[in-house]
């Protein structure tokens, strides 16, 4: 304090010196302070009202994520949801919202993701409406991506939704375990919120006749409409076009679509993250055949993803966009006698559609024929309702509209003319001559060519760089006599390393999934995977090697593996054999199937080994895959495991199924099942 004395200006002789140096300082820094106040937090104090008015902006009545406020803009009344994988809900909901204009109505398709569900008690704001949910059910009972929010929002909930119509279309696949468990629980749910059911839940079954289990319930819910609103069928029983040509004449081709999902020029300029709307363009640094004989191609490819930023564990899949034959696309072309290098846009009638475009615009129609449209599977019925109005035939006119009917011949017609005799469009325009759409409405109508997904066969704690496809290529002769080829797995079969020099790439993402190895590396695992369901195992047993090598392994890893002939097509043989000389599969059981007089598949050998197989799962806790066929083998496998718990078990076959039940809800039964 010497030095504050010392500073302190000198009193007057005489004066008493009330105020020491400390008092001093203290009344200084208050007084600093006051100043500080009123110059500069004054100053900040009045422009904040300013900054709030600007940054807190009352919200618009058109608000996009406001269905009500969209649908009263737009005077509609029938809103549908759809929950979509691989874009079928979405087209059912297409579908139900033209047919609402039909009853005098107007409805909406939505993707439950773009909205705010929480605002579907608002429904009853609006006169005569009607919520409609078309809803696919994914995996293992779990609902679609774009579902997810909406999923869950109705599990947490207790809104009450009184007064507020609905119905539901259910789309799932009997094969699989949980059949349609996203629009059961969808029904279900909305029911207890108070919310009136119009019309039963309906039930389409994917591996039975999907078409015809909606076209039957869409036949009987309708009038179900008309009854309960007291409205009528207006009569209009024609084709109402959704979207209007536009003929670019003079555009910059800068500006023209070549095949990209979202981003104009995203493969030229790849930018991360890497989704379904920006998939990465991988190289591809492998493509061998795996099979040593038979008719069948069976292939391996790597995908480089390099400087991607893309992670994957194993177990999950891979998405990727294949090209339709150039042949085929030609073929339309010929047929329609079109310009497949017009550019053109489709653009919405409806204004206010959230879906500008069946698909990106401007493009031309070869680009949207090869890229965005499925012209190789047999076309649903309301596309051959809507072509029918342009065969000059009578007869094909009458023979179209019969198949698009729920009538009975006309549901046997389509399904053996078009179904069965798998008839892609390009073989019902060859077949019916008359028939000549223009191809603007064609292109319209075609539903979207989507992803198609693969079980990753490699781990990336072995291979961080790159992603492994095992997939068999899809060619089969129709009843037609045509033969038809799957469109990725032959698109992919042509995947050369390098092609004129360039290397070839393939637009791929990743898609996260549940197949997952135990936490525990100690945890013991059967894997069971006949043909291309070795894929994710490949992941599986890399993984356990990495762990194996790092000191981390231990638990037993068990694979039955099943194929036709050993010396053709016995898969990754090399590779399996050496994991199992070095110990990484501790047990390694094949089923060749047709090696010998009786047919031999992996669920027989699952029973010879039945008491190893309960040790492991009941006394080591092991934890059991499948992956490959749901229709057959991934049923017939999970019943040996019935009749092996219900015989090592000492169980009754109820018992026995609860327990296997029981496993699934623990993850310790786990299935990446296909139909």
């Amino acid at each position: 304090m010497a030095d504050a004395q010392m500073s302190s200006p000198p009193l007057e002789p005489g004066v008493k010196e009330y105020l020491s140096s400390v008092d001093v300082l203290l009344v200084t820094l208050i007084g600093g302070l006051v100043v500080y106040w009123v110059v500069f937090y004054k100053k900040r104090e009045e422009v904040v009202p300013e900054f709030k008015k600007l940054s807190v902006q009352a919200p618009s009545s058109s608000q996009e994520t406001s269905f009500i406020e969209k649908m009263k803009k737009t005077n509609k009344n029938i809103v549908v949801f759809y929950g979509s994988q691989t874009g079928t809900a979405e087209e059912f909901s297409n579908r139900l919202s033209k047919d609402a204009r039909r009853y005098g109505m107007k409805g909406m398709a939505a993707d439950p993701e773009e909205y705010d569900m929480s605002e579907l008690s608002r429904l009853t704001e609006i006169e005569n409406s009607l919520a409609i949910f078309c809803m696919a059910t994914y995996g293992e009972g779990d609902p679609t991506d774009n579902a997810q929010e909406f999923y869950e929002w109705l599990q947490e909930t207790n809104n009450s939704l009184d007064g507020v119509n609905f119905a539901v279309f259910a789309l799932g696949n009997k094969t699989y375990e949980h059949y349609n468990a996203t629009g059961k629980f969808v029904d279900k749910r909305l029911a207890e919120l108070g919310a009136s059911r119009i019309f039963d839940l309906g039930m389409g079954d994917d591996d039975g006749n999907l078409e015809e289990d909606f076209v039957s319930w869409r036949e009987q819910f309708w009038p179900a409409v008309s009854e309960y609103f007291g409205v009528e069928a207006t009569g209009e029983d024609c084709s109402i076009r959704q979207y209007e040509l536009v003929v670019h004449n003079d555009i910059d081709v800068n500006k023209v679509y070549t095949g990209e999902l979202a981003r104009l020029k995203s493969f030229e300029i790849q930018k991360p993250p890497f989704d379904s709307k920006n998939p990465f363009l991988a190289p591809v640094a492998t493509n061998r055949k795996l099979n040593k004989g038979g008719t069948r191609h069976l292939m391996h490819l790597e995908l480089d993803i390099s400087g991607s930023k893309i992670r994957y564990d194993s177990g999950d899949h891979v998405a990727v966009y294949p090209m339709n034959d150039t042949s085929m696309v030609n073929k339309l072309g010929e047929i329609l006698g079109s310009d497949l290098d017009t550019v053109i846009s489709l653009n919405n009638l409806d204004e206010e559609s959230n879906k500008k475009h069946p698909f990106p615009c401007p493009t031309t129609y070869r680009t949207a024929l090869t890229h965005y449209l499925d012209i190789s599977n047999p076309p649903r019925t309301n596309v051959l309702y809507e072509i029918a109005q342009y065969a000059t035939d009578p007869k094909d006119q009458e023979n179209l509209r019969k198949m698009a009917s729920s009538s009975a011949e006309g549901k046997a017609m389509y399904h053996s003319w078009v179904q069965e005799s798998r008839r892609n469009i390009v073989a019902i325009l060859e077949d019916m001559p008359s028939l000549q759409p223009p191809i603007d409405h064609l292109c319209e109508l075609l539903p979207r060519l989507q992803a198609r997904y693969y079980s990753i066969a490699s781990s990336a704690k072995v291979h961080p760089n790159s992603i492994h496809i095992c997939a068999v290529v899809v060619e089969y002769e129709t009843k037609t006599g045509r033969t038809n080829k799957g469109v990725a797995t032959n698109w992919l079969k042509n995947k050369v390393v390098t092609d004129n020099g360039n290397k070839s790439s393939v637009p791929m993402y990743v898609r996260k999934s549940q197949f997952r190895l135990p936490f525990k590396a100690t945890n013991p695992v059967i894997m069971i995977g006949p043909g291309t369901g070795i894929a994710p195992f490949m992941g599986f047993i890399q993984e356990r090697a990495w762990l194996k090598q790092k000191g981390k392994g231990g638990g037993e890893t068990v694979l039955y593996y099943g194929c036709r002939h050993q010396k053709e097509d016995f898969l990754y043989q090399e590779e399996l054999e050496e994991y199992e000389r070095s110990g990484v599969l501790t047990q390694l059981h094949v089923a060749f199937s047709r090696d010998q007089e009786h047919k031999v598949y992996v669920q027989h050998l699952l029973k010879q080994n039945k008491e190893n197989l309960w040790n492991l799962i009941d006394s080591q806790t092991a934890h059991i895959y499948i992956c490959g066929d749901a229709r057959n083998m991934a049923r017939d496998v999970q019943n040996t495991f019935f009749e092996i718990v219900e015989e090592m078990g000492g169980m009754t076959h109820n018992q026995a199924v609860d327990y296997i039940k029981k496993l699934m809800t623990k993850g310790r039964y786990s299935q990446d099942v296909w139909s």
